[in-house]
């Protein structure tokens, strides 16, 4: 999903509403957790192939080549946390 893309279905919703984000909390029940929303920011991530998806990239050097140029596997996005 784009910035674009959320803003425009916000615009449907009660702008009073609580925001959460929902989640497998990985239980044996299949429990899905809806936490509030504390956080947007910009952030880096990177696909990984350990847990099939993209993950958090907090290390500076994992965001440069050793040339000093850009990773090219690393994408800067928003996070809502």
């Amino acid at each position: 999903m784009k910035v674009s893309e959320l803003i425009e279905q916000l615009g449907y919703m009660n702008p009073e509403a609580e925001v959460h984000f929902s989640y497998g909390y990985g239980d044996h029940w299949r429990t899905q957790v809806a936490p509030r929303v504390s956080n947007v920011f910009d952030g880096v991530v990177q696909y990984s192939e350990y847990h099939r998806m993209d993950k958090l990239v907090e290390d500076e050097d994992e965001m440069y080549e050793e040339e000093g140029d850009y990773n090219e596997n690393v994408r800067k996005v928003v996070i809502i946390d």
